[in-house]
């Protein structure tokens, strides 16, 4: 059975789609950009600030999904400066201390992103708890 999930600790999407989907133990999110869950604008401060915010939002909604970092199997990360990299990856580094282990991860340079954002993140995660 494959569901919709969504949190109210999430931006609200502007286009339409599932902020994530359930099939059977697998969790997939959309990508996710850094956007503020209660105005809706971009982050500012660029890529790094961007995957802070990504990540903050992320770890935020996992209770109303009952997930956990731990749960998180992979991660793919686009971004469009491949050049500011080491801060996408120092805010990475915040959340994935020597006691949170980290997920496979794939990065991606891409020319472009939705609403001008230089970082898109997304996680599958894998639980099967009930």
């Amino acid at each position: 059975m494959i569901k919709a999930l969504s949190s109210r600790n999430l931006p609200a999407p502007r286009f339409r789609y599932s902020p994530l989907v359930k099939a059977g133990p697998f969790y997939k999110t959309a990508g996710m950009i850094a956007l503020d869950k209660d105005s809706g604008e971009l982050e500012n401060g660029g890529a790094g600030a961007e995957a802070a915010k990504i990540l903050a939002n992320l770890t935020a909604a996992l209770p109303d999904f009952s997930l956990s970092l731990e749960d998180m199997v992979s991660a793919t990360i686009y971004t469009t400066d491949f050049d500011q990299f080491p801060a996408i990856n120092a805010a990475w580094e915040q959340v994935f201390t020597d006691e949170v282990r980290p997920p496979a991860r794939t990065s991606i340079g891409v020319s472009a992103l939705p609403l001008q954002a230089s970082v898109e993140i997304e996680f599958t995660f894998y639980s099967d708890r009930p």
